[in-house]
């Protein structure tokens, strides 16, 4: 994924890591402070609500356009400069805020709150777990990956069928699935740092999207959470 011709010994390659994880959760981070105040803002105008809200396709154009980022951005990290990155990574957060405050007309302020905790102990939990353990968590991915396909494929049919038993299993699969993935991709970022950078170019573009990873990980297991234990209005 990133250029990482050059060879490191053991010491480096710890400095590496400690100095990495910080950046990406940094990154992290801010996008979902970006996300939030998006979101806060969003809600605060009338006007941008009925636009995006009471017009299916400004709504649906919104998704389809940070799907776009997200492919872009990860199709592209070797071909665009890191600042270039960061500023997609960014937009995308922002982007993501607009469409996220439908949440907060759906379900309860103290319902998202409580979740949201729930969510960034459990996201903290396995991010921790996939840091720290010996075990290699390489053999999860294609199960992981089978799964997200799956929350995928049924969450677009269910745009059609309306059925709560298909959102009630998809809910609890995709918890599974992301608490799975948060700590497999920190493992996998572990061992990209571990293997050293090229140069700062390179380690920034790595860092955004590690944290473009964990940030999707973070922010689909607090939905799929919100379906499951969040109070409709």
């Amino acid at each position: 994924m990133f250029n990482r011709e050059n060879s490191y010994s053991n010491t480096p390659a710890i400095v590496a890591t400690t100095s990495f994880f910080p950046s990406v959760y940094g990154w992290m981070t801010a996008g979902l402070g970006l996300t939030a105040l998006t979101a806060l803002l969003t809600l605060s105008s009338e006007s941008m609500l009925q636009l995006i809200f009471g017009n299916k396709l400004v709504f649906y154009g919104l998704m389809f356009g940070e799907l776009g980022l997200v492919i872009a951005l990860s199709a592209a990290i070797n071909r665009i400069s890191a600042a270039t990155a960061t500023l997609m990574f960014l937009l995308y957060s922002a982007l993501n805020g607009v469409t996220f405050a439908s949440i907060f007309l759906v379900y309860t302020q103290s319902s998202i709150a409580s979740t949201f905790f729930v969510a960034a102990g459990t996201f903290a939990g396995m991010s921790i777990y996939g840091m720290a353990t010996k075990r290699d968590l390489t053999g999860w991915g294609s199960f992981l990956f089978m799964g997200l396909i799956g929350v995928i494929i049924a969450s677009l049919v269910n745009i059609f069928l309306q059925s709560a038993m298909i959102t009630w299993v998809v809910s609890y699969i995709g918890v599974f699935v992301f608490v799975g993935l948060t700590a497999y991709d920190t493992q996998k970022l572990k061992r990209i740092s571990q293997n050293g950078f090229a140069d700062g170019e390179s380690r920034q573009k790595a860092t955004i999207l590690g944290a473009l990873t964990l940030y999707l990980d973070f922010i689909n297991l607090f939905l799929m959470l919100l379906r499951v234990m969040g109070s409709r209005r």
